[in-house]
């Protein structure tokens, strides 16, 4: 009798239901946490999900367990509902907008350019995914991981192959924390040490009537060209609005730090929580994550190559480095532009140039997810 006890208590344990691939996918959130504490690689992103990952793995945990037999689902179940429904992507953005300023934008508009060049890894990989047999929805989704951006990501995923969604936010989000390893490769290959150490001029000052009306004028010509994608820019240019106004600091300041920190830690823990174990390891995984890395070093090398282009039309006076900062991942990728700028000159300044096609990463990022929702969605 106390034997039977003894084994079905057992069996109410994790350990009963633990597979290889329960304690692989732990294994991994463990690496994730620890390149986010020791190597310090987007702690804020890669910290929360490596422990969703933990806690989406525990088996008989049930934290990811939808509601059944009248009882409620588990916690993190409740949480994913914001990524399901498309809320917390939105969200970011207006924290985003918060944060940016688009001045360097603003001064320099053919940063535009580099950062509409910078999108090419999505559309290769879209057309690698359907070469190997992803439907044209799971290919796109695919896709809109070469633009380094783990919101719009989430968000493409989400309306167009909700069944991809952890795998291509692990995927995203770790490309990006991983820029100081994947990029200077692609950057040292396709460059010149003189290139590099191209210094580039001051600048202009942008004024406070033109910062203001920049948002604006960007809302209404990408609501009536890229309709699909106003949920992402409206927030972006609704958050940078509150910035640049200067009447509504409290807001802005919200928007800027609580309401991004929440949202983010409820992001970020329900994608990692919903990366399960029996869908993760399979070579269609496997595929997916070798085409989201295919996707963000073609995006790397077209924005370099776009920017050794435009090296040459104006006679030498523009960095290609910035064009490796036209993918969306700010400033991970502005900052690398002046690391990799100053180690081939330390007098070169290029962070202020760099941001400008940074954050036209995130607006091209956001017009390619409209193009895609509006073609497939």
């Amino acid at each position: 009798m106390l034997g039977e006890q003894f084994v079905r208590s057992l069996q109410e344990t994790g350990l009963a239901g633990l597979t290889w691939q329960h304690a692989a996918m732990i294994g991994i959130g463990c690496v994730l946490i620890y390149l986010a504490i020791r190597k310090r690689y987007e702690p804020l992103l890669l910290l929360p999900i490596g422990f969703g990952i933990i806690l989406g793995n525990l088996p008989l945990a049930g934290l990811m367990d939808p509601p059944a037999d009248g009882m409620p689902g588990g916690l993190l179940y409740y949480l994913f509902r914001g990524v399901k429904l498309v809320i917390y992507p939105p969200l970011i953005f207006l924290g985003i907008g918060a944060m940016t300023d688009f001045g360097p934008l603003i001064a320099d508009p053919k940063a535009m350019l580099l950062g509409a060049a910078a999108q090419a890894g999505i559309f290769a990989a879209l057309w690698g995914a359907l070469l190997l047999g992803f439907s044209p929805q799971e290919a796109a989704a695919i896709g809109i991981i070469g633009g380094a951006d783990g919101p719009t990501a989430i968000f493409v995923t989400s309306k167009l192959a909700p069944h991809l969604l952890g795998p291509i936010a692990i995927a995203a989000y770790s490309y990006i924390a991983l820029i100081p390893l994947i990029q200077p490769p692609i950057i040292m290959a396709l460059t010149t040490k003189e290139e590099r150490a191209i210094s580039m001029r001051q600048l202009r000052t942008v004024s406070r009537t033109e910062k203001i009306l920049f948002p604006i004028v960007v809302t209404v010509l990408a609501g009536l060209l890229v309709p699909r994608a106003m949920a992402l820019i409206g927030m972006l240019m609704l958050g940078n609005l509150l910035r640049e106004s200067g009447v509504v600091t409290r807001l802005a300041r919200t928007a800027e730090t609580h309401l991004t920190n929440i949202v983010t830690i409820f992001l970020t823990l329900a994608v990692g929580a919903s990366t399960r174990a029996d869908l993760f390891f399979t070579w269609r995984m496997i595929g997916l994550l070798l085409l989201g890395l295919a996707a963000f070093a073609i995006s790397t090398a077209a924005g370099v190559l776009f920017g050794k282009l435009m090296c040459r039309l104006t006679g030498g006076r523009v960095n290609p480095l910035i064009g490796a900062a036209g993918v969306s991942a700010v400033p991970a990728a502005a900052r690398l532009a002046q690391k990799l700028g100053q180690k081939a000159d330390p007098g070169n300044f290029l962070l202020m140039h760099a941001m400008g096609p940074n954050v036209a990463g995130v607006i091209g990022s956001a017009v390619a997810a409209g193009i895609l929702l509006a073609m497939l969605g």
